[in-house]
């Protein structure tokens, strides 16, 4: 019948997935419970992407617990989501992540924004001498300066410029803004019974 098939007193249209992304939304979708996805008669969504696949995949292996799906394949589509703001917020600034990941560290040392390559490269987790590359095309850009580490005649300390810590809080204020769009659906008791449920499962991995 055309992909349509009559349940009682209500229609299933087996189209639905098709239809409702064509426009780049995720379809309004219901679940009985019994892997029935419905419309929702155009009101907000009751289910997201995700109770879709995990419905697809209750039904196609219904053998296997498939629960860490409802939160870890969540975390993993608002991590893209992030990704793209982060991108977004630094390019409006001028700024490639791994430059704002570094100006980012500095920043956060406070005056007079300096630290040693090797407490850099701790930080931002990459090797040595990726972080040396790094420094030399910050420097390049007048972000950063080497200085003789003050505490040690034979080390050198990477100082942030004026221009270094401008461009920092502005890609940092635009990622901030941006952020608190991404969470804008969720008030402010929510966000903070999210943030410590993430921070318990997170504390295991740090």
């Amino acid at each position: 019948m055309g992909g349509r098939e009559q349940q009682g007193e209500r229609v299933v249209d087996a189209r639905v997935d098709v239809e409702d992304h064509r426009d780049g939304h995720a379809p309004i979708l219901a679940d009985d419970g019994e892997g029935t996805v419905t419309r929702n008669n155009g009101q907000m969504p009751e289910n997201d992407e995700v109770d879709r696949i995990v419905a697809a995949w209750q039904r196609a292996h219904p053998g296997l617990d498939f629960s860490p799906l409802q939160v870890l394949s969540r975390v993993a589509r608002l991590a893209k989501h992030l990704d793209r703001a982060r991108r977004d917020a630094f390019a409006s600034s001028g700024l490639e992540p791994w430059e704002f990941d570094v100006l980012a560290a500095l920043r956060r040392e406070g005056p007079p924004f300096h630290a040693s390559p090797k407490a850099l490269l701790q930080q931002t987790l990459v090797s040595s001498g990726t972080m040396t590359n790094r420094i030399d095309r910050l420097v390049e850009r007048g972000f950063v300066e080497r200085h003789t580490d003050p505490h040690d005649g034979r080390g050198v300390v990477v100082a942030m410029t004026d221009a270094g810590r401008a461009a920092v809080d502005d890609a940092m204020g635009e990622l901030v803004a941006r952020e608190a769009q991404l969470l804008g659906a969720l008030p402010a008791a929510d966000q903070e019974r999210l943030a410590g449920l993430l921070r318990k499962l997170s504390l295991d991995f740090d």
